[in-house]
């Protein structure tokens, strides 16, 4: 399988210079996100999933954006190995939808602690349907429980100013 084409992904998305490659493990109904750095250390991504099916979740939180607090749902599987590029000025999220899932992603910039930023999965002003079960329950890292709505977010990157 051919993962990425430089000259593709540039005729399609454009010139994006990936400085790192991560990866990932989780288990069912463990939900990562929503992240994202502040500028100058913001991070555009391109996931994918080699193991297992995850929700991926995308928010646009660039400010004056005409999109600014929607989000784009996808399934991301080893199976239908589709991949989903999230340019700059988007949280990032996924959900956890079968036993275990290996999840990887390119990075343009690298990770700065400090820049670390997200808001918080179950906002009501953004309404993610997350598709949970009736009877399942998200895990989330302590980190994540705490995160802010998206109104009370640190932000530092608008529209259409950001690269």
């Amino acid at each position: 399988m051919e993962v990425y084409k430089k000259a593709d992904f540039e005729q399609y998305i454009g010139n994006v210079h990936f400085m790192q490659e991560n990866e990932s493990c989780s288990t069912k109904n463990v939900l990562r996100g929503m992240h994202y750095q502040l500028a100058p250390f913001d991070q555009a991504k391109l996931v994918r999933v080699i193991k297992g099916a995850v929700l991926d979740v995308s928010v646009d939180i660039r400010k004056n954006s005409p999109t600014f607090g929607q989000y784009v749902a996808i399934e991301l599987s080893a199976e239908n190995r589709r991949q989903l590029f999230i340019p700059h000025g988007f949280a990032h999220g996924f959900l956890v939808i079968s036993n275990e899932v290996i999840f990887t992603y390119k990075v343009d910039n690298l990770y700065n602690p400090d820049a670390e930023r997200g808001i918080l999965y179950n906002d009501p002003a953004i309404g993610i349907n997350w598709e949970f079960g009736s009877n399942e329950q998200v895990i989330l890292s302590d980190k994540d429980k705490k995160l802010p709505f998206l109104h009370d977010a640190e932000i530092n990157f608008s529209y259409p100013d950001i690269h």
